[in-house]
């Protein structure tokens, strides 16, 4: 692992991290199969210190992870430009979390449905009147036909960044060098 050249960046609050893993929408898998990269978009729930996520049991992210359990699950938010009159410290508010390791297909009934349901909790809040089942998980076959298998990323290896807002200098439509100095 390589250490966080911008040390002032460096994030270590455990809560902060936690909160921002539990609220973020998108996390980028990255894979690699034979020396070909493939990353990822998706849906995603941190839960017991772990990055949780479904999909097929076939197509090229199911083979890449049979052929290459090794995996990055990278996680960040832009929260706006940091203005500034000299063009190269214009800058931008954000926060990423990388979690590097071993994925683990989760054969346990029990650990997936409480995975997917925290998972429906975050972005389907209060849409189903009732829990999962694992009759459900069970017994579910994609639209393709494929059954649907939770992987899970145990967050070992994790390392975060930020660089918070500045309020006074958040870049707005219209803000200009200009209207800064008036």
């Amino acid at each position: 692992m390589y250490p966080i050249r911008n040390q002032a960046r460096h994030c270590t609050d455990t809560h902060k991290i936690h909160h921002f893993l539990e609220n973020a929408q998108t996390g980028f898998l990255g894979l690699s199969s034979e020396d070909v990269p493939y990353v990822i978009p998706l849906n995603f729930v941190w839960l017991n210190n772990a990055i949780y996520f479904h999909g097929s049991g076939e197509g090229r992210k199911g083979a890449y992870i049979e052929s290459n359990p090794l995996a990055c699950f990278t996680v960040s938010e832009s929260y706006g430009t940091i203005t500034s009159p000299i063009p190269a410290q214009t800058d931008t508010a954000y926060m990423s979390v990388i979690i590097e390791g071993s994925l683990q297909s989760v054969t346990n009934i029990n650990e997936a449905t409480a995975a997917m349901q925290v998972m429906l909790n975050k972005y389907v809040p209060g849409y189903f009147e009732r829990p999962l089942g694992k009759s459900h998980l069970e017994r579910y076959v994609s639209p393709s036909g494929s059954k649907t298998l939770i992987y899970k990323l145990p967050g070992a290896t994790l390392t975060a960044k930020e660089k918070e807002i500045m309020l006074d200098r958040m870049f707005y439509e219209g803000r200009t060098l200009y209207t800064d100095r008036a």
